[in-house]
């Protein structure tokens, strides 16, 4: 089942009643749009009160960006007890950080033990497998965008355990100069000029979703097979998220084409962004949204560090930006 990701951009007073999520509009003027996602935004009179029912279960992410939302308590452990992640923005309106539940998996122990006690030679295996999934992510999109990639899907070949020469950055520094053909200066960054922030925020979204999906197959996010920054909390859902970044790039592309404001986040870029977690990917040999597709990349990790698989089950990219 494809969870709901709701979005909350204006002032809402959020609580819980019968295992339902009950939002209540706060000030005079707001856009609600239920489409899908939901994005609550719809004008109402200064007069209406009108509340909006969402069921726990269908919800996957909750992202709150607005300092005069303000949710319960019972709200919050009801939301976590579903495995759903509730992600806090700043005033920048940035993803700044995200509650997940702790118990998600009924054999979480002994899949912790399992992730733990996991060898070196398998971490470095899992990572040539990710860094090669990536490239040929990367590849196939600039491929559909007219791109020469020969090069690109050489390089993925070349990926030894570990990537001991680190074909990730020859590859990205080729993918970058040539993503954004009408814009040779860009270089990508956290604080690089645009559309860096909507990569920002896409990525953010991923992260959530890949951290969610750990959780629910029983994995630690913050012990990574790559990643060791000892200030990271989610090294592994950085590991795993790899290879599903060329998604939110086809994103960012296809708001870029279409001439979408890109100074500011604003509503509709940000819902254009939100729809991530249902933007089709091939995964199994059948077409899957990329929410499902990672729990079966998750699942298959896990049954690698079990030793019940040896390998990682990622997807393949469709391209959903415009031909440039």
């Amino acid at each position: 089942m494809i969870k709901r990701t709701l979005y909350f951009g204006n002032p809402a007073y959020l609580s819980c009643r019968n295992n339902q999520l009950i939002v209540e509009l706060i000030n005079n003027q707001y856009e609600i749009d239920f489409t899908g996602l939901t994005e609550f935004d719809k004008k109402y009179s200064k007069r209406e009160k009108l509340n909006y029912i969402v069921p726990i279960e269908d919800i996957g992410i909750v992202l709150i960006d607005h300092h005069g939302v303000v949710i319960s308590h019972y709200l919050i452990n009801s939301l976590l007890e579903n495995n759903s992640a509730v992600i806090f923005c700043n005033m920048q309106h940035l993803p700044s950080g995200m509650l997940l539940n702790l118990d998600g998996n009924s054999l979480q122990s002994e899949k912790f033990r399992e992730q733990i006690n996991s060898s070196l030679p398998l971490k470095k295996q899992l990572w040539q497998q990710t860094v090669r999934a990536k490239i040929l992510n990367q590849a196939e999109f600039l491929k559909r965008k007219g791109k020469n990639v020969k090069i690109m899907e050489r390089w993925a070949k070349k990926v030894r355990s570990g990537d001991p020469d680190n074909y990730e950055a020859v590859a990205a520094q080729f993918y970058w100069k040539n993503i954004f053909p009408n814009r040779l200066d860009f270089y990508r960054s956290r604080i690089g000029p645009n559309p860096n922030n909507l990569l920002n925020y896409g990525y953010a979204v991923l992260r959530a979703i890949t951290a969610r999906s750990l959780v629910g197959s029983g994995l630690l996010p913050t012990l990574g097979i790559f990643h060791k920054n000892k200030y990271n909390a989610f090294c592994l859902a950085d590991d795993i998220m790899e290879p599903y970044r060329p998604f939110v790039d086809a994103i960012v592309c296809n708001i870029t084409n279409d001439g979408e404001e890109q100074e500011e986040l604003t509503t509709i870029v940000k819902k254009r962004l939100l729809e991530l977690p249902v933007a089709d990917v091939f995964i199994d040999k059948e077409k899957s949204p990329l929410m499902i597709a990672m729990q079966k990349t998750t699942s298959s990790l896990s049954k690698c560090f079990s030793n019940k698989n040896s390998k990682i089950n990622y997807p393949i990219f469709i391209p959903i930006c415009h031909q440039s």
